[in-house]
């Protein structure tokens, strides 16, 4: 059974009339920039996967390097 369209607008007028336009509008701007936040952390998501990441020894490493040039410096 569908509902007709005396049906739909009397619930659309129940509903501004409860709610307000100015809620409504700020409810549909807050869902608008939901979806927008979730694409973009779903695009962001996607780059981040595709970069190589660092590991621990390669950190250690530079780190390593950067200690002995203070030390060599340090003994000139």
């Amino acid at each position: 059974m569908m509902p007709s369209f005396w049906q739909i607008a009397l619930v659309l007028v129940v509903v501004v009339l409860l709610f307000g336009r100015g809620k409504i509008k700020g409810l549909m701007t807050d869902v608008a920039e939901g979806i927008k936040g979730f694409k973009k952390g779903m695009k962001d998501d996607g780059s981040v996967a595709s970069s190589s990441p660092k590991t621990i020894d390669a950190e250690a490493t530079a780190a390593n390097e950067g200690a002995v040039k203070k030390d060599e410096a340090a003994s000139s």
